[in-house]
C-alpha cells in the first residue's frame, strides 16, 4: 500500500476513542489525521483534551498529541479532511443516528462503535469472521442516503462476541436453544476502578438494555440480506442474563446449548480448532491467526490470563462438556474493548478496505 488512508475519530476523547488512537498507532493501512469530540473539547490539542482522562496503560502516541480536536458537529469540515471515520460518541441514540448519517451523506464511510444503527435495516452489523456477506447491503443504503461512496457499518454488542463465534462454528448442527450468562468488565461501561470505586468487591446483577441486545443481535448477525435489507434469523431461541463484575477488561460467558443434530464433543472441538473466516483468508492486519482457541484445562479460560489472546482479537473457549438438561455447556471469553469494541471496528474497516468499500477520496 503506497499511502495510508486518512482516518478520523469522532468521539476520540472517551475510552473507546482512546482505544482507537492506541490501535491505529503505526497501523500499516490507516493513519489518524483528525479527531473530533464535543464542543467542550474542541479547540484544544488532543493531549490537552484527555489530560487527566487517559485511561490506557500505554502512553498517548506522539503522532496525535498535537492534533487539534474539532467539534464533531462540524460535519462538512471534519469529513473533508479524512477518507473515513470511526465513530464512538456518547450521545442520545437519535442524535447519534442523525450525526452518523450526516457524515455518510458527505461521501464518508462511517464505522460505528455505537448501537444507534444496529437495527437500521440497510446498515450491516458485522463480525468479520461470521457475516462479511452482509456488506452487500451497503449498495441499498447508499441509494437511500443519496451517496456513491458514503455509508455506515456497525459492530455488534461487545458481550455477544464471547459466545456467538463459538456457536457460529456449529451452525450446521442447527442450535435450537441457547442460555447464556455474561460476566462483564467495568470498561464496558467506559469506567475503571478509579471512576467506579463502588465496583470494588462487588457484583451488580443488571446492565441496562444488555440482555435484549444479547438475545436479539446474534439473530441479526445470522440473518439474510433480502431486497436491500437484513432480515434476522428466527432461531436459535436465546435467553440471557448480564452481570457486571469487578474486572477491568474481558467479558466472560457461560453457555448452555441444544442442537437439532447433536454433534459429538470431538466434532465440536474440530470445528472450533479449524474455524477461519474472511479476515484470516485475507490476512488482514488486525485479524487473529487463530480465531477460536480451546483450552483443555478445567480452570480456563480465565479473564486475567486469556483476554489478551491474539492481541485481544481472539476468542477463548473452555470447559466443554455434556449437560443434564441441554446437549452441551461451555465457557467463552473475549476482550470487550479490543475484539468487542475498537479492535472489532478496526477489523471491519480493514475488511471494508480490502473489499473495495473504503477508498481514498479524490
Amino acid at each position: 500500500m503506497s499511502a495510508k488512508l486518512k482516518a478520523g475519530i469522532v468521539g476520540g476523547t472517551g475510552m473507546v476513542g482512546q482505544r482507537f488512537i492506541q490501535l491505529l498507532d503505526q497501523h500499516p493501512w490507516f493513519e489518524v489525521t483528525a479527531i473530533a469530540a464535543s464542543a467542550n473539547s474542541a479547540g484544544r490539542t488532543y493531549e490537552e483534551a484527555v489530560q487527566g482522562r487517559w485511561k490506557l496503560d500505554t502512553p498517548i502516541p506522539n503522532e496525535v498529541k498535537q492534533i487539534m480536536v474539532q467539534d464533531a458537529q462540524q460535519v462538512e469540515k471534519f469529513a473533508s479532511e479524512v477518507d473515513f471515520v470511526f465513530c464512538a460518541v456518547d450521545m442520545k441514540k437519535d442524535e447519534i443516528k442523525a450525526l452518523e448519517e450526516a457524515y455518510a451523506k458527505t461521501g464518508t464511510p462511517v464505522i460505528s462503535n455505537n448501537s444507534a444503527h444496529r437495527w437500521t435495516p440497510d446498515v450491516p452489523m458485522v463480525i468479520p469472521e461470521i457475516n462479511p456477506s452482509h456488506l452487500e447491503v451497503i449498495a441499498a443504503q447508499r441509494k437511500r442516503l443519496g451517496t456513491s461512496t458514503g455509508f455506515i457499518a456497525v459492530k455488534p454488542n461487545c458481550s455477544i462476541q464471547s459466545y456467538v463465534p463459538a456457536l457460529n462454528a456449529l451452525r450446521d448442527f442447527n442450535p435450537t436453544t441457547v442460555v447464556a450468562s455474561t460476566y462483564q468488565a467495568i470498561s464496558g461501561a467506559g469506567k475503571n476502578f478509579t471512576d467506579w470505586p463502588d465496583m470494588l468487591d462487588n457484583v451488580i446483577p443488571y446492565i441496562g438494555g444488555e440482555e435484549e441486545k444479547s438475545e436479539q443481535e446474534p439473530l441479526r448477525i445470522w440473518g439474510t440480506v433480502e431486497n436491500g435489507q437484513i432480515v434476522k434469523a428466527s432461531s436459535p431461541l436465546i435467553t440471557t442474563q448480564c452481570i457486571r463484575v469487578p474486572v477491568t477488561d474481558g467479558h466472560l460467558a457461560t453457555v448452555f446449548v441444544s442442537f437439532e443434530k447433536k454433534p459429538s464433543k470431538e466434532e465440536i472441538l474440530a470445528r472450533w480448532r479449524e474455524y477461519a473466516g474472511r479476515p484470516q483468508q485475507l490476512a488482514l492486519p488486525s485479524a487473529p491467526k487463530q480465531f477460536i482457541t480451546y483450552f483443555e484445562e478445567e480452570n480456563r479460560p480465565q479473564t486475567k490470563l486469556d483476554r489478551d489472546i491474539e492481541r485481544g482479537m481472539g476468542v477463548s473457549v473452555g470447559r466443554l462438556r455434556e449437560d443434564s438438561l441441554y446437549d452441551y455447556k461451555f465457557v467463552g471469553l473475549s476482550h470487550n474493548t479490543l475484539r468487542g469494541a475498537a479492535g472489532g471496528a478496526v477489523l471491519i474497516a480493514e475488511l471494508l478496505k480490502a473489499e473495495g468499500y473504503i477508498q481514498p477520496k479524490k
